[in-house]
């Protein structure tokens, strides 16, 4: 019970883990696409970041999706500087898995980008997300500017109201100016690509998002 507790409760800044002052090693390209997983970017390209669940499955949703130009699995909005996959797990770091979404605005909007991600996931379920339960998994939107804060926060509204007529509880989601994202591990990187029979946690919960919420 200890060890499942301090999983679904965010640690306080005196119980984070260490970390480090250099990142963990990571992919240098994009398994997928032959992209430069850190930059520099396409002129003109805007970057978004997510969190909705294991990042392999999410991930993968938005390298799948057309403008979309570069994905990273990584973890944000937590205490521990640099950490490790096994640290996050261990629930002592308060980080997120978090998907990096570098995307051409001219060919996707980060409206669309939001719906897809309400749809991808159940945003009700606090830290867990199906089967999956941590801190890691919880449900946010972390933006880079006042125009996603925006979007981000009219869409969460809507969403909602669209689950309350349908009985759903409340949304959980966190909506929280863009942290530092630290890079997972190389294996991590596009895991689905690597291992497509591997798992992916995701499930939504079938409703589409709300009129006003477009592409």
């Amino acid at each position: 019970m200890f060890n499942l507790r301090k999983k679904t409760e965010m640690p306080a800044p005196a119980e984070a883990l260490p970390g480090r002052d250099f990142e963990i090693p990571t992919a240098s390209r994009h398994f997928v696409n032959g992209a430069a997983l850190k930059g520099p970017y396409p002129a003109g390209s805007e970057t978004a970041y997510f969190g909705l669940g294991c990042f392999w499955g999410a991930e993968r949703k938005f390298w799948q999706t057309p403008g979309v130009l570069v994905t990273a699995a990584g973890y944000a909005a937590g205490l521990t500087p640099n950490p490790t996959y096994e640290e996050v797990c261990s629930g002592r770091t308060g980080h997120n898995e978090v998907v990096l979404v570098v995307f051409d605005p001219t060919k996707i909007s980060y409206e669309a980008l939001l719906k897809l991600f309400w749809e991808s996931h159940n945003p009700t379920q606090g830290v867990r997300q199906g089967n999956d339960v941590g801190t890691q998994y919880r449900s946010g939107i972390y933006v880079t500017g006042a125009a996603q804060r925006k979007s981000a926060e009219a869409s969460r509204a809507a969403y909602a109201a669209e689950l309350q007529k349908r009985g759903f509880p409340d949304i959980t989601t966190e909506i929280l100016d863009a942290p530092a994202f630290y890079f997972a591990e190389d294996y991590h990187q596009q895991y689905l690509a690597k291992n497509p029979n591997g798992y992916c946690g995701l499930g939504g919960l079938g409703i589409s998002c709300p009129v006003g919420i477009t592409a």
